[in-house]
């Protein structure tokens, strides 16, 4: 099972997902994700065992309960790249409010998922929704350009769970499934 572990946008957020992704519609190299799985990747722990997943639960579990985040509001908005403006592999959509709480649930939950001797992340957290990945540097400078003079504001909600979730590749793109729920309290 390929699995990671985020917090959801709700479906009312997709179409201003939608929209935002438009703006970047002319520049060529960009794959862009489904509006409608879009996600802040708390941890992505890659290929998993399906008899690990009872223990790996339960570490969810406590890792979100050791949080001690009560649910929260985060307001998505303004626009970022990895790793930088000239060599451009992510184009994202960050958290105005919010992303102190996201950061501490990564950050138990990667204490905890190393602990399980899941490899540990290689770069700082920054709470983001990918909105397209570049495949090539064709329409960099458009991208670039509208990076640097968009701030858009694309909505928000209450965050009150973390989810375990599995990711299918198709030939379509991957297909997210909730494999479990971790409620925040």
């Amino acid at each position: 099972m390929r699995l990671f572990v985020s917090v959801d946008l709700p479906d009312d957020l997709a179409e201003q997902v939608a929209d935002l992704q438009e703006v970047f519609s002319e520049a060529s190299g960009l794959d862009f994700t489904n509006p409608e799985q879009a996600h802040v990747t708390l941890k992505f722990l890659g290929e998993v065992d399906e008899e690990r997943l009872p223990t790996l639960e339960s570490t969810l579990e406590a890792a979100v309960e050791d949080a001690d985040v009560s649910p929260f509001t985060v307001r998505f908005g303004g626009l970022g790249v990895f790793p930088d403006l000239e060599y451009i592999s992510v184009l994202w959509l960050g958290t105005e409010t919010g992303g102190d709480e996201l950061t501490t649930l990564h950050e138990a939950i990667e204490e905890q998922t190393t602990a399980m001797e899941f490899d540990a992340e290689a770069h700082d957290f920054t709470p983001h929704v990918t909105l397209a990945r570049m495949n090539h540097a064709g329409g960099k400078e458009l991208v670039q350009d509208r990076v640097r003079e968009r701030d858009p504001t694309v909505g928000e909600t209450t965050v009150d769970e973390v989810r375990l979730t599995e990711s299918t590749l198709t030939d379509e793109g991957p297909v997210y499934s909730t494999v479990e729920r971790f409620p925040l309290e």
